[in-house]
């Protein structure tokens, strides 16, 4: 019976304890339950509140972008992202899709003036150029507006602008580029500076350098600016703008300053022009079918001393012909670097030459000149010098026919040298004179040699010339090898020099309005124009007007030395 008790007081125990426990841990569930769904509460409020405080910032930032899209703009919001496709051409104006017109239209922008943008890249979600704030300023750059002729959703960059907003060699899949309407202040300064040596030996560059920011609208700084000078180019970055950043350069004097590059001395595979100073040798080395250039000037005392015939100068290159051999080309400015096709004065003697530069020279004056050594053979060591030498050639060769004069009563000539000499030993000298010399049979030679130096001398079979046998190659190779001109016709040297000085479309002539260097072209369409000499880029350049100095009206710039004449009695 007490044992009957005792298993039920402790079930009634087990099941009361059990009870008790499931109680427990129902209360601890609904307590966590309470919790987790506080928490999940408050994620809920805290998700909503940043939401809104998102929403918040960005309306926030969209009215500032707005703000200073309307200021930038001046009361003008235009904002496209397209598509950048690359295009050939000149300058930096883009070309945009007709949709753009209708836009810009609606907002008044073709009232205000030419039409300025702000280009700049956008990358996609996950590039790791967007961590870089850097990167984005260096993506962007300004330009005007060319035409609205391009694809719908693209935008048509010259390589101006296609280079300044992409690094060199970036190749990108369907790049977006940020069309943003701007409006820019008129520059007044700018500092630029080359990449290079050899730009400020240009023939009045800073004409070059106007000349070709006709083309451009805009400048931007930290871009990249090209200059072509014939077939030379000439980067320079600019570095420095007034009074913006950013600045238009249309109708519009600027102020250019123009630094020395910083990697001048690095740059050896590029054309420098190395000055020399009379009196003073220059010493180097050229390999086969490359250039050296150096320049010297005649001042206007040192043109008066050569114009007078007093003086001369003498340029002579000494040659080690042991390892190779080389050859001289000299021009005058505007042609910097001379070349075997396009020079003034040249000399292809073997080993050392000479050219002696004077009065009789027509082409010779006050200016500056370049020189060219030019790498014929090997690699060879040379010696350059530039001296002003005196000229007593006059003097001498009055001495001269004096002496004969006085000797003409009492001389005989010669049967075999045609020398004249005194009768009394003119038998003796003409037996020795027949056993020892030679005179050449060639037509129009006539010169003496020794009897072992006249297996030596030949005649060009082409132009009849006199040299050593062992200059006959180089003359064939140099003055008979046909060459091509970039126009097509075929010529030896000498023609080809002269064809391609005075005759050939594609010649390179300085404009006597831009100073620019271009091509001659055929002949200009108007009639005056062609009565003036002007080519045919000079007819189409000087037809740009200026204001005259001495009244201010408008005239052509062809014009405008008839234009002082008919109405200032100037000139």
């Amino acid at each position: 019976m007490d044992f009957e008790l005792r298993r039920a007081r402790e079930k009634i125990e087990k099941e009361q304890k059990e009870r008790k426990e499931k109680a427990r841990l129902k209360l601890q569930k609904e307590k966590k339950a309470k919790e987790e769904a506080r928490i999940q509460r408050e994620a809920i409020e805290a998700a909503q509140r940043s939401r809104r405080i998102d929403a918040a910032e960005a309306q926030l930032k969209a009215d500032q972008q707005m703000q200073e899209n309307l200021i930038v703009g001046r009361g003008i919001v235009f904002y496209r992202l397209l598509e950048a496709v690359p295009y050939q051409g000149s300058g930096d104006k883009i070309k945009l899709p007709p949709s753009c017109f209708t836009d810009l239209s609606d907002h008044g922008a073709l009232d205000k003036g030419p039409m300025y943008f702000q280009l700049s890249l956008t990358h996609k979600e996950g590039s790791s150029s967007t961590q870089d704030t850097d990167k984005e300023k260096m993506g962007t750059t300004h330009s005007g507006v060319l035409e609205f002729t391009a694809d719908e959703g693209s935008v048509g960059l010259p390589p101006h602008v296609w280079n300044n907003l992409f690094s060199e060699g970036c190749i990108m899949e369907s790049p977006l580029i940020e069309v943003r309407y701007v409006w820019l202040p008129k520059g007044t300064y700018a500092k630029l500076q080359p990449e290079r040596g050899g730009f400020s030996d240009l023939p009045n560059h800073k004409a070059i350098l106007e000349t070709s920011l006709r083309q451009h609208a805009t400048l931007s700084q930290g871009d990249i600016f090209t200059v072509n000078y014939g077939k030379l180019e000439h980067k320079l970055r600019v570095l420095e703008l007034k009074p913006s950043s950013s600045v238009s350069v249309l109708e519009t004097d600027i102020e250019v300053d123009i630094v020395d590059p910083i990697d001048f001395s690095e740059q050896t595979d590029q054309h420098v022009l190395i000055p020399t100073v009379f009196g003073t040798s220059q010493t180097g080395t050229v390999d086969e079918g490359k250039f050296v250039y150096y320049k010297f000037s005649i001042d206007n005392g040192t043109w008066e001393r050569i114009s007078s015939g007093s003086s001369i100068i003498e340029v002579k290159l000494e040659s080690e012909t042991n390892e190779g051999d080389t050859d001289l080309f000299i021009s005058r400015h505007p042609l910097i670097f001379p070349t075997r096709h396009q020079h003034e004065w040249s000399s292809h003697d073997i080993g050392s030459k000479t050219l002696i530069l004077s009065s009789k020279d027509k082409n010779l004056g006050s200016g500056t000149y370049s020189i060219g050594v030019n790498g014929f053979k090997g690699l060879t060591k040379y010696k350059l010098s530039v001296l002003i030498q005196d000229n007593f050639n006059q003097k001498l060769g009055q001495q001269a026919s004096s002496s004969m004069s006085s000797m003409g009563l009492d001389t005989e000539q010669c049967r075999n040298c045609k020398h004249y000499i005194p009768s009394r030993t003119i038998a003796l000298h003409e037996a020795y004179c027949s056993r020892h010399n030679v005179t050449c049979q060639h037509e129009g030679c006539g010169v003496v040699l020794r009897i072992e130096e006249s297996k030596n001398h030949i005649h060009c079979g082409r132009c009849g010339q006199a040299f050593q046998q062992a200059e006959l190659e180089k003359h064939m190779k140099v003055f008979h090898e046909p060459l091509q001109c970039p126009c097509g016709i075929v010529l030896e040297k000498e023609k080809m020099v002269e064809h391609q000085a005075s005759v050939c479309p594609l010649r390179l002539i300085s404009c006597r309005f831009c100073g620019d260097m271009v091509p001659a072209g055929s002949s200009a369409m108007d009639v005056r124009d062609r009565l003036r000499g002007l080519s045919e880029h000079e007819s189409v350049c000087g037809s740009r007007t200026a204001p005259c100095d001495s009244c201010g009206r408008s005239v052509m710039l062809k014009e405008m030395d008839i234009h002082q004449i008919a109405v200032h009695q100037k000139g």
